[in-house]
């Protein structure tokens, strides 16, 4: 039924939006890998509602609970179950949404395959979901550390206003130093002031999030249907709102000749091979050749407006619509920690079958 992902590392996520809880079983990690409750929390902490003034103001503490999997902070070799409460559901708050199908969201979608679904909060379909990807992409993250590979995501965009450095440019280190996660503190105010003025308007805005994979081995990958970006396009493309996924030169690339954008090989003082440019974003073949691994993942904005809209409910009969409740007028700074999350799940399911076969 798709809620599961991965093929050695094998994540399955459970819960709704308004439901009791939302949660994930991971299977398939190594045993002994060392890691706290804290840790996991740090990552939900950046996705959690509520953390600043341009984030939705539900107050969730999103504290995990470890069920299962770990012992005296060690992981043990079996599913390890994670599972976060919903301490402040509103589902009242779309009460006027049960048979209404509001513009640009799941809901007729999901009436139409199913024959009914979950109108509170858009049910199984709210990015409220990502929480358990966060979740087991912590503990992916940290079993990527022993092998000194890094993930950095940063908002490189918001509506027109965009970086022009690249991330080579970037110090990353100040991804978190802002409420936006932009690491060019200058854009990041001017980014930040769009959003404040969209939200006044009662309307929401769209962006883009940038991912450097620094550290990767060469190898990872496999050449047909596995394609190491193949599978980093479809992790990002099943975060909610993403409407488009481009790595290395992506789209600009089309506009140079093959003689501009060819990666020449040159071996360094090192002896190890390495490339004098990086268009290709550190994959050939489908296989990552030792250099950085960067995309760009393209979100819309927030589907619920505080606006009136034209629509129709299950009856087909026309209606008007205007968002209530709680939400986000930029989904941008929490859906950061969930790229960072998704590309995590990716290179460890990869390195643990680079693993099996050798």
């Amino acid at each position: 039924m798709s809620n599961s992902f991965g093929k050695i590392f094998k994540i399955t996520t459970f819960g709704e939006s308004h439901g009791v809880a939302v949660g994930v079983v991971i299977d398939g990690c190594p045993a002994g890998l060392e890691i706290t409750a804290a840790e996991i929390q740090h990552e939900l902490d950046r996705r959690r509602p509520g953390q600043s003034n341009i984030t939705t103001q539900r107050k969730e503490e999103d504290e995990v609970i470890i069920l299962s999997g770990l012992y005296e902070n060690k992981t043990t070799g079996t599913p390890i179950a994670l599972m976060v409460n919903n301490t402040n559901q509103a589902g009242k708050d779309y009460s006027h949404l049960e048979h209404a199908f509001r513009p640009s969201h799941a809901d007729y979608t999901y009436t139409a395959k199913y024959g009914l679904r979950d109108h509170r909060g858009g049910g199984r379909s709210s990015a409220r979901e990502t929480l358990a990807r966060v979740a087991a992409g912590a503990i992916a993250q940290k079993y990527l550390q022993q092998y000194h590979i890094q993930i950095s995501s940063y908002v490189s965009a918001v509506g027109p206003i965009a970086l022009t450095e690249t991330y080579e440019q970037l110090n990353l280190s100040l991804i978190d130093s802002n409420k936006i996660r932009c690491p060019q503190p200058e854009v990041a105010e001017r980014m930040i002031a769009l959003v404040e003025e969209t939200r006044k308007n009662r309307d929401t805005v769209g962006g883009v999030i940038t991912c450097v994979i620094k550290g990767l081995p060469v190898g990872l990958g496999e050449p047909a249907f596995d394609k190491l970006h193949a599978e980093l396009g479809k992790a990002m493309l099943s975060i909610n709102a993403v409407k488009g996924f481009e790595y290395g030169s992506g789209f600009a690339g089309t506009k140079l000749y093959g003689s501009e954008h060819n990666d020449e090989f040159y071996t360094d003082e090192k002896g190890q091979v390495r490339t004098r440019t990086n268009h290709s974003g550190g994959i050939q073949g489908g296989i990552s050749n030792g250099e950085d691994v960067y995309f760009r993942v393209a979100f819309k904005p927030v589907a619920t407006i505080l606006q009136p809209q034209t629509s129709i409910n299950s009856a087909g009969e026309s209606i008007t619509l205007e968002g209530r409740g709680r939400h986000d007028p930029c989904v941008l700074p929490r859906a950061v920690p969930i790229v960072d999350a998704m590309a995590a799940l990716v290179i460890i399911d990869f390195l643990l079958r680079q693993r099996t076969v050798k």
